[in-house]
């Protein structure tokens, strides 16, 4: 068996309400002034209310910062930090979606050690230390809370990313209650979001894909393709609600160690250049990914198929239920209402090669596909989503 190292939060929270007690859940952990990295979005909905509350009432000094947007930028990355350091933050509490979070990272690692972020970009290059952090997601789909990541825009739409161990939380709080208000077209792109993790994650060529991450990517599945449906068309229902937060967890554990890959490569500058909400950009990408990948991944994709639709037949063989788990995916986001080509969210056919060109400046992620991707197969794929 090949040598792999797994690295994960030491402490992981999982209970409806836990948010309304944060207080008590984090202990000492962030001492005694704190910094709330959030949105403004989740901060005029009150539902950072009763976390903020629980804080205060233990006592400590809470300092909100809420101007993180979607694909948050340098600039509010670096505001974050200031703010943080005008209140003598002790520590960092990231509550949001995935923007949220990795606002939140960063903040917790600049301000715990004035490390210079141009140096901490790439893997493995950001040493700490940071401030303690604890982070409590809102939406089920990115995983953030478990991964060692934060992904950052920069100079207009290029995206960079952080990754080391030093950015995973030293408490990450799942509380399904907080995503029970979610609309509908996010909890189906999160969820799709969640999806994509776990299935780069199984087939990632990545060194250190281990069976720990192909383990916690396959029951993922299992819990994302049983709920999806039932959290975007009946979302005040609390079991598939936790069962969707648990899965997009468990995915995240398995992409943290066992890296994403194409699909996330691909989805980058339909984000970056077009604002299209990250897991939507997955969707619209993902059939076609696989579909390139299918040559090279087919056995992979065939046993996970029936984690994600326990109804495709079990008696197919492997290239053929490899084509019908691809269909069932390609099929998921029109039943959910999402939008299914580039077109429908304002990308022209005009638009394809410079997204290609921007695709391939993703060489960390490429590189973990289960088959090679040059700049022709990256437009030829959007050319097949559009």
């Amino acid at each position: 068996m090949s040598p792999f190292a797994f690295n994960t939060p030491p402490s992981i929270v999982f209970e409806a309400g836990a948010s309304r007690r944060l207080d008590s859940v984090v202990g000492r952990t962030l001492g005694s002034s704190v910094l709330f990295v959030t949105d403004g979005g989740l901060r005029g909905l009150g539902l950072c209310e009763d976390a903020l509350g629980s804080l205060r009432q233990g006592g400590r000094r809470v300092t909100v910062f809420d101007a993180v947007e979607a694909d948050p930028s340098r600039a509010t990355l670096m505001n974050a930090v200031e703010a943080g350091r005008r209140a003598g933050a002790s520590g960092i509490v990231g509550f949001g979606g995935g923007s949220s979070l990795d606002v939140a990272k960063l903040t917790a690692l600049l301000l715990g050690s004035a490390e210079d972020l141009d140096a901490a970009w790439g893997v493995g290059n950001a040493r700490g230390p940071r401030l303690p952090l604890v982070l409590v997601p809102t939406t089920a789909g990115t995983g953030s809370e478990v991964t060692p990541v934060s992904i950052i825009t920069v100079e207009a739409s290029e995206k960079r990313g952080v990754s080391s161990p030093i950015l995973l939380p030293d408490i990450a709080v799942l509380d399904a209650e907080l995503t029970l208000g979610l609309p509908a077209p996010i909890t189906a792109a999160t969820g799709v979001d969640a999806m994509v993790h776990a299935i780069e994650a199984y087939t990632s060529r990545s060194a250190n894909n281990n069976p720990l991450s192909q383990m916690l990517a396959r029951r993922a599945l299992q819990l994302l393709g049983a709920n999806i449906e039932t959290a975007v068309f009946d979302g005040r229902n609390i079991e598939a609600r936790a069962a969707m937060l648990l899965g997009s967890m468990l995915a995240g554990q398995a992409f943290a160690n066992s890296p994403v890959a194409a699909v996330h490569a691909l989805a980058y500058p339909i984000g970056g250049l077009f604002h299209v909400p990250h897991g939507l950009s997955n969707a619209l990408v993902l059939p076609h990914v696989l579909r390139f990948n299918a040559p090279a991944a087919f056995t992979q994709y065939a046993e996970i198929a029936r984690d994600a639709f326990p109804d495709l037949d079990a008696g197919f063989g492997a290239q053929r239920l490899c084509s019908a788990f691809i269909e069932a995916l390609a099929e998921l986001p029109a039943r959910l209402g999402m939008p299914t080509r580039l077109r429908d969210v304002g990308i022209g056919e005009a638009d394809l090669s410079r997204m290609a060109s921007d695709a391939m400046k993703q060489q960390r992620l490429m590189a973990n596909n289960p088959r090679p991707v040059a700049e022709a197969d990256a437009l030829a794929i959007y050319g097949a989503a559009w």
